[in-house]
């Protein structure tokens, strides 16, 4: 792999509501200590000396505002571009890979709802990558136990069995990947679409694509801290993780 190859480049889909947090903005514009996730998570990405390009997949007809957006808060030094996305966060990343340049042979998705991930998890990802995997996934080991229940909504549901808890991992991002093998999977599961699906259970990350059409994914260890704000109490556990980084001089 050549230096230029060797460098990243990120996609952050940005392009959904975010219905669980309440009505009002996007997820992504959404602020955390008075600035958006978004522009959290791109900065977690550009602080990478791993990464020299990030796309983000910006609402269809919010380009402009991400684009301004992104130009008020002075991220400068990196090669940041914004894309419109699609109407699904899978539709957003295949819409970002397009716009990545052909010598990019490693590609990190980032979810822009994780705006606090360390650096040190993005590094790990993309050198896991360059050292020859195909599919790479931050994740933590669960501290609750887990149950499989057979799903009853509204209703008790009758637990089917409990996994070794040893076994399971939370998984985070950015995932990394061989761009050469996030677009073939993403071209497959279009196809697949495109032919009226398979009756599988939805896939929910790119690594799951991966999986779902015989590729390896390999785990590197995640950090507490790049936990996923979705809920309402997820920003407020993100506004205390913000404010100690920013009285330790950290952030």
């Amino acid at each position: 792999m050549n230096a230029s190859a060797a460098v990243a480049a990120a996609v952050v889909p940005a392009a959904g509501r975010g219905e669980r947090l309440g009505p009002g903005a996007p997820k992504a514009l959404r602020e955390l200590g008075g600035v958006p996730l978004l522009v959290h998570a791109v900065r977690a990405l550009a602080r990478s000396r791993a990464v020299g390009l990030v796309v983000v997949a910006a609402p269809a007809d919010g380009v402009a505002e991400v684009v301004a957006l992104l130009d008020s808060h002075g991220l400068d030094g990196k090669d940041i571009r914004v894309v419109a996305g699609g109407a699904t966060r899978q539709e957003s990343v295949r819409l970002g890979l397009a716009a990545i340049p052909a010598d990019v042979e490693i590609v990190l998705v980032h979810d822009a709802a994780r705006p606090l991930v360390p650096v040190e998890v993005v590094d790990a990802v993309a050198a896991a990558v360059r050292a020859g995997a195909e599919a790479v996934v931050p994740a933590v080991p669960l501290a609750d136990t887990v149950k499989r229940v057979e799903p009853n909504p509204g209703r008790p549901e009758p637990v089917l069995d409990t996994p070794d808890r040893s076994t399971l991992r939370a998984v985070q991002t950015p995932q990394g990947f061989r761009r050469a093998t996030l677009v073939e999977v993403h071209a497959k599961a279009l196809a697949e679409e495109a032919a009226g699906g398979t009756g599988a259970p939805p896939v929910t990350d790119d690594a799951g694509l991966v999986e779902r059409f015989g590729g390896k994914v390999v785990v590197v260890p995640g950090h507490e801290e790049a936990f996923k704000v979705t809920r309402p109490l997820d920003l407020v556990l993100a506004e205390a993780v913000l404010a100690r980084r920013r009285a330790a001089d950290a952030y």
